[in-house]
């Protein structure tokens, strides 16, 4: 199985990037992982959240494939304990799914035709993140589930 992270707008601060970086050549000791940014939409303040929303989903939707299965990170989707998400991990590569694709929306959301596309969500919180943080939040949330499923000494109970 691939895990893809696609992320609206790059991030821009310096010390996150360098643990986003970190997180990343470490995750991919366990699985094909790659993290996709999709550039922020020019002149939004033309634009209502609405309409913002729609340009996002547009692009979101352009970067998947039709055997690509979905998952939103939204503030209404399941929440997991990490070994919950380890779990959840071994299943999705137990089903055979080729690309499991995580996605973290812009500012507003996700368009009705993101969440119509998608076969699942998940919050990391009841709490708000930047969108920055998430990323690497994700990420270091990924690689925490697979030591967990190789029963390495990352993850303490």
């Amino acid at each position: 199985m691939n895990i893809r992270l696609l992320a609206i707008g790059k991030t821009d601060n310096k010390s996150l990037q360098t643990l986003i970086d970190d997180y990343t050549k470490r995750l991919s000791f366990y699985i094909k992982f790659d993290l996709e940014v999709i550039p922020d939409i020019k002149n939004v303040k033309n634009l209502s959240e609405a309409q913002q929303k729609e340009k996002e989903g547009e692009l979101i939707l352009a970067k998947l494939s039709p055997t690509d299965q979905l998952i939103l990170l939204d503030e209404n989707g399941s929440a997991f304990s990490s070994v919950a998400f380890s779990d959840y991990l071994q299943k999705k590569m137990n089903a055979g799914i080729k690309t499991l694709v995580f996605v973290i929306g812009g500012p507003y959301g996700f368009s009705d035709e993101v969440f119509k596309k998608a076969q699942g969500k998940i919050s990391l919180s009841a709490m708000t993140f930047s969108h920055q943080m998430v990323r690497l939040f994700v990420i270091e949330q990924l690689y925490r589930g697979f030591t967990i499923l190789k029963n390495e000494p990352y993850h303490h109970q």
